[in-house]
């Protein structure tokens, strides 16, 4: 049954980063869909290689840079994604540095210290989308950034309390139980945050618990009695999330190598993976595998496929590849018959060279690709973002995904391309048919496809639909999410 419409606004920020946010924000985002409520998500800044093109193209026609997270939140809604809902994206592209993007184009480039500097500047397009976004929607639930307890970057702040402020806005505190220390992080937080600030928090979630929720009674008393702050609820570890795409490299860093039967797909993880997202239906094959492979892991010898994903730096992940010794790695799965995918960066790798003419990258220039597809790459400052309808090249078999990058590669071995893109051939397959590499995003999700490539590669697999599984999880999270949370919620940004 539907709730009375109103204008109104609110905004979840965490203890700390990786406290859920993301997640329990496309929940909530699923919520207010189901009470028929015209509802937006919304992340002032994100920090992410994991980034979507918006499904809402520019005025230009170009598609427009965005958080996955963002991406999957407006899923949550039933709304096609666009800009506005995330104006402010970081993507790391060295230890200390990262590419601006603002409204869904590059804006520039800073190091961490020089952005501090840059983020008063940027506030106007932040309130610019909010503005635009609640102008539109009853209900606009807007995540926050890191958290809100770094208050030694709160001056010039747009991601946490400077928005907040800015946009007079309620906020949640998200906790993470499963981390410990839950009520210290709370309290702690209540503790440092200046009095505007701390007026503004209307109440805490406590996230990702485990066992019997009873027992954490006396612990959400003592937190309100410390801060005077509401209890929310408490939701409990949801199975369901890890069917839901990751937002930043975080999640790589905490995923576990699955226990299951099944062949071995290998991952190697370098220092700027990006659009990792690609690997997401893999994850829910039965019959595959997935191993994410870090520096000093050993490579299983019996794995039927690896895929190198996309890389923001590609001339670094290349030289940390073979300082590795993951070259001969390759090679050596090669020479054992094994097949081998490489995506956007991953597919330049894979080339004889990669050059950088215009410094986009750093200071070197050019570096010797891994040599197994006869292709050559030059990194060129136009950046390609589009969302994609292509054609399997052999197959004819139609495929959607993306294309983000900054490069152009060509070479004899593109003249035996794997799509077609409007006409137009992506990519390249070595002799023996088992080396592969093109630029666009999303192959996998494209379930026929995935089916018939990974059957041609030796692995069978079910009959799963990636995209509504998806659907699926949302739904479940919002099935859990209805039955713990206060409904209340949705009432303190009217």
């Amino acid at each position: 049954m539907g709730i009375e419409r109103t204008s109104s606004a609110i905004m979840l920020q965490g203890t700390g980063s990786d406290v859920g946010k993301t997640v329990l924000v496309a929940g909530l985002c699923r919520m207010a869909k189901r009470r028929g409520l015209t509802v937006r998500p919304f992340k002032p800044q994100n920090m992410s290689n994991n980034a979507a093109v918006a499904e809402i193209p520019l005025e230009d026609g170009t598609g427009g840079e965005i958080g996955r997270a963002q991406w999957l939140q407006a899923l949550a809604c039933g709304t096609p994604s666009n800009v506005d809902m995330n104006p402010v994206l970081l993507k790391p592209q060295s230890e200390t540095g990262s590419q601006i993007i603002v409204h869904g184009k590059v804006w520039g480039a800073a190091k961490g210290r020089d952005y501090q500097k840059l983020k008063p500047q940027l506030l106007g397009a932040v309130m610019e989308s909010f503005s635009r976004l609640k102008a539109e929607a009853d209900l606009v639930i807007v995540e926050g950034a890191g958290s809100p307890a770094e208050i030694n970057l709160r001056a010039g702040d747009i991601a946490n309390m400077g928005f907040a402020t800015a946009a007079n806005m309620p906020v949640v505190l998200v906790g993470d139980i499963d981390r410990g220390g839950v009520i210290a992080s709370i309290v702690g937080t209540h503790t440092i945050l200046p009095k505007e600030d701390r007026e503004l928090i209307a109440g805490f979630l406590i996230n990702k618990f485990r066992g019997d929720v009873s027992l954490f009674d006396e612990g959400l008393k003592q937190i309100t009695e410390f801060t005077g702050w509401n209890s929310y609820g408490v939701v409990p570890y949801l199975p369901e999330v890890a069917k839901l795409p990751a937002e930043d490299s975080v999640a790589l860093e905490h995923a576990v190598q699955t226990t299951r039967e099944g062949e071995a797909v290998i991952v190697p993880v370098l220092s700027r993976i990006a659009n990792f997202d690609d690997l997401d239906p893999l994850k829910l094959e039965p019959n595959v595998r997935l191993i994410f492979v870090r520096p000093g892991d050993e490579w299983p010898q019996d794995a039927r496929l690896v895929v190198l994903p996309g890389s923001k730096s590609t001339i670094a992940d290349l030289d940390q590849f073979k300082e590795l010794g993951w070259d001969v790695e390759l090679k050596n799965h090669a020479a054992r018959g094994g097949h081998v995918l490489g995506i956007c960066g991953g597919y330049q790798i894979l080339g004889n060279s990669v050059s950088d003419p215009d410094g986009i990258e750093g200071t070197q220039k050019e570096a010797a690709g891994l040599g197994l597809l006869d292709v050559d790459t030059v990194l060129v400052p136009h950046k390609t973002v589009l969302n994609r309808k292509a054609l399997d090249a052999r197959s004819g078999e139609p495929l959607c995904g993306y294309e983000i990058h900054m490069g152009r590669t060509w070479g004899p071995g593109a003249e035996n391309p794997v799509i077609t893109l409007d006409g137009i051939p992506d990519g390249a397959i070595s002799a023996n048919g088992r080396i592969r590499g093109c630029y666009m995003h999303g192959l996998f999700s494209t379930d026929r496809w995935r089916r018939e490539y990974l059957g041609g590669v030796g692995i069978k697999t079910g009959g799963m639909d990636y995209r509504a599984s998806v659907d699926d999880a949302l739904d479940a999270l919002a099935d859990h999410l209805e039955a713990v949370v206060d409904p209340g919620l949705f009432d303190i940004g009217a």
